[in-house]
């Protein structure tokens, strides 16, 4: 799980480069991405996952789809923060 995190927080930190206002990383797991407490704008929130995914991939060898049916029809959104995304790409990952 640290190894995870530990990606999306990399991925977070070059993608803030190209921000207005980068994602505020100060809470840890956590920091908002996604919802009314973020500041991320849809193609930005696009952008980023679709980094996320593939820093993921090349790291474990495993091509994923975060953004898919299973995703949207959870009661709490596993892209809410960075812990919560990390568990679903943990989840995703031991699935096989």
């Amino acid at each position: 799980m640290d190894k995870i995190l530990g990606l999306i927080t990399k991925e977070i930190h070059g993608f803030n480069k190209t921000l207005d206002t980068p994602i505020n990383l100060d809470k840890g797991k956590e920091s908002v991405l996604f919802g009314r407490d973020s500041n991320l704008q849809s193609i930005d929130f696009v952008s980023l996952i679709a980094s996320i995914e593939q820093a993921v991939s090349d790291e474990y060898g495993k091509e994923l789809s975060l953004v898919d049916a299973r995703a949207m029809s959870q009661k709490n959104s596993p892209f809410r923060t960075v812990g919560s995304l990390a568990e679903y790409i943990n989840e995703i990952l031991k699935e096989d």
